[in-house]
């Protein structure tokens, strides 16, 4: 029987170890905190949106894309939902997105444990791995206060996203130990931090807008959505879809803002004529009257100051280029980028070891029966389910060739 070692109790780790386990194996996994899966529980807002029914490679990132495509085609959503379906978990799908019934993480999470103590997989926490030695006949995993030898090992520890549930970015200096190669490493699927003092008067605000990056004034992303004002600058889904490219290129060291459509339901000409109408209609209200209705109260009231058009003014009378300014505004409020929030605000990281250091059996090129999986490589998915798919994926994948010692 072969033996093998998962380094990593997260969403890629658990799954790898229940493969293995189900393809004959004798499995231990090695968790440093105190129990398995606590980032499984702060996934999706606690409810675990754990894949998505639409599964294009679009929906990935990282320097080199064409393990994803082999891995997705490998195991993708289907396989996905089987494999949870066939673990207890009464599944519901909501515009694409895939959750547990129950609309709980800790459902998740139960039925993986569940399974782990069915299958007699051992579970080793509170234990942090320092080396892995390469054997003759294997490997020696050796923690703070055990030695584990075994046929092969799984590497799944994460990345550097939110410490306190596990990932601090051990895994990469075990893996670097070993031969491989980072990527640099950025939060991903995080808030950004923007320059003006505007922000602390539209702090708390959530509306519908379009977030267009530009890095060295040239456009790289876009997404719409609900998007969240904070004190500091800006967060929501279309900007943790586009913080990734920003956390890259802050990274080179390259310029970078975004421009918010806080109107993305209509283009700039649509916009115009309705603003004249508007205008036609309401010409003698007080600007901050006029606004009334547009926009949530403190987005109107900063974006009249930006235009420089005092409240109290009648809007007839104020003069057209103002107008056309405040339009502008409306339509395109430029925000230079200053940085992102740190790694433990966010939900994934960019980069990682590199993909063209791993076969599609998630195996080292390097060392036969060491095999790598999930946030420890250079992909990072969208929001929507992407992230856990791809820990899933190459868990399952892992954990079945590291059992048959393919």
């Amino acid at each position: 029987m072969r033996r093998v070692v998962v380094v990593g109790g997260g969403a890629s780790g658990l799954v790898a170890a229940i493969s293995a386990a189900r393809n004959g194996a004798k499995v231990t996994l090695v968790e440093q905190k105190d129990q398995v899966g606590k980032k499984i529980l702060s996934t999706g807002n606690g409810r675990c949106n754990l894949t998505n029914t639409y599964m294009g490679l679009q929906c990935f990132r990282g320097d080199d894309m064409s393990l994803v495509s082999e891995v997705i085609a490998k195991f993708g959503t289907e396989k996905t939902i089987r494999f949870f379906e066939d673990l207890g978990v009464l599944l519901k799908e909501r515009n694409g997105y895939v959750y547990p019934f129950s609309d709980q993480a800790s459902t998740i999470l139960d039925a993986l444990r569940l399974e782990l103590k069915n299958l007699k997989i051992d579970v080793a926490t509170e234990q942090k791995v320092k080396f892995i030695t390469k054997r003759n006949s294997g490997f020696r995993v050796t923690t703070d206060n055990e030695k584990f030898d075994c046929n092969a090992v799984i590497l799944a520890t994460g990345g550097k996203a939110a410490a306190v549930l596990g990932s601090d970015g051990s895994g990469y200096d075990l893996a670097k130990e070993l031969g491989h190669h980072l990527s640099p490493v950025v939060p991903a699927l995080v808030q950004l931090k923007g320059q003006g003092e505007y922000f602390k008067q539209i702090a708390g605000v959530r509306t519908q807008a379009k977030v267009s990056l530009y890095v060295n004034q040239e456009f790289t992303a876009s997404d719409v959505g609900e998007l969240q004002l904070t004190n500091y600058g800006i967060s929501g889904i279309p900007v943790f879809q586009i913080s990734r490219y920003v956390a890259k290129a802050l990274y080179e060291q390259k310029k970078v803002y975004v421009d918010i459509d806080f109107l993305p339901q209509m283009d700039e000409e649509e916009f115009e004529t309705w603003m004249q109408k508007r205008i036609l209609n309401h010409g003698g209200k007080t600007a901050e009257e006029f606004a009334i209705g547009l926009f949530h109260k403190k987005i109107a009231t900063m974006l009249l100051k930006e235009a420089k058009i005092p409240p109290q003014i009648v809007i007839k009378e104020v003069y057209e280029e103002k107008i056309h300014k405040f339009m502008k505004l409306c339509k395109c409020f430029r925000v230079t980028i200053q940085g992102t929030n740190d790694f433990e605000q966010a939900q994934v990281c960019a980069g990682g070891i590199k993909t063209t250091e791993v076969r599609s059996t998630m195996e080292s090129i390097y060392h036969k029966d060491l095999y790598l999986t999930g946030e420890l490589l250079d992909v990072d998915g969208m929001c929507g389910g992407y992230n856990l798919q791809w820990a899933w994926a190459t868990g399952f994948i892992a954990g079945e060739n590291a059992a048959k010692g393919k």
